[in-house]
């Protein structure tokens, strides 16, 4: 799983979550930078109110939390997410020496990413088509 600073870097890239069941999120800035929540049917729901989306905490009285606004919430993807939002460019994941290589091919130039974990490769490589879609 990708920690929450490079979730951050991938929101500041341009990155958009739409949220659905399944989907792994933290809360910065609120003491809870370490927990992970995932959305479900039964206990956290994305509500749509007039003053926008929410995340409701169903029956969380344990925590000072009912509902946190979207743009809060930071969305921590998967890698199964991260891979498909790298479409038709992904090539390939494969062990590397100390962790994970992904290889994309950009404009018919092939880049290779590392991280430790294989969603940190995947999110490095998201990072740069992020950058070259601004460029």
């Amino acid at each position: 799983m990708i920690g929450v600073q490079l979730a951050q870097r991938l929101r500041e890239a341009g990155l958009s979550w739409k949220p659905a069941l399944g989907d792994r999120f933290a809360v910065p800035d609120r003491d809870l930078d370490d927990e992970v929540f995932v959305l479900s049917n039964m206990t956290i729901q994305v509500h749509t109110v007039p003053e926008g989306r929410m995340i409701g905490f169903n029956g969380t009285t344990e925590w000072a939390l009912d509902d946190v606004e979207l743009e809060e919430a930071l969305w921590l993807p998967r890698e199964d997410q991260l891979r498909e939002l790298l479409g038709g460019t992904f090539r390939g994941l494969r062990r590397a020496a100390d962790g994970f290589e992904v290889t994309i091919d950009l404009l018919g130039e092939e880049r290779r990413f590392e991280g430790a974990s294989a969603e940190e490769a995947y999110a490095g490589a998201l990072l740069h088509l992020l950058a070259a879609a601004v460029a």
